[in-house]
């Protein structure tokens, strides 16, 4: 299923596979996809999920599907931090439309949800 949806004034063609269609057909409260667009020494794209979240509105896509889209960067340098990645916080952009993504790919396999988005028309 391809749906048209609307992030920051932009438009992005979400691709749900039958599995996350199925998947979130039997949710009883909606699932949060969170496209994170990551910068730091590299840039990293990284589809999220929640049960909820608190940090951001998304927009909602039906009543079992909310999107929302986030630019990150590290909070400081280094390796002086807890877990397995660092800190982040919002990424004060001058223009971030400029960064929103064109397509967001969503699947459920193996009991987990997975996640792509692009920046490009389309996927690769």
């Amino acid at each position: 299923m391809v749906t048209d949806i609307t992030i920051a004034n932009k438009p992005l063609k979400l691709h749900l596979s039958e599995a996350a269609q199925h998947a979130l057909a039997l949710r009883s409260t909606p699932l949060h996809a969170e496209m994170e667009l990551y910068f730091s020494c590299l840039i990293r794209f990284k589809v999220r999920f929640y049960e909820q979240l608190s940090h951001a509105e998304g927009v909602p896509v039906s009543d079992k599907l909310i999107v929302n889209f986030r630019l990150v960067m590290t909070e400081a340098c280094g390796k002086d931090y807890d877990g397995d990645e660092p800190p982040v916080t919002d990424f004060p952009i001058v223009k971030p439309d400029a960064f929103v993504p064109k397509w967001l790919w969503i699947d459920f396999e193996h009991g987990q949800w997975h996640g792509e988005f692009g920046l490009s028309d389309i996927r690769h």
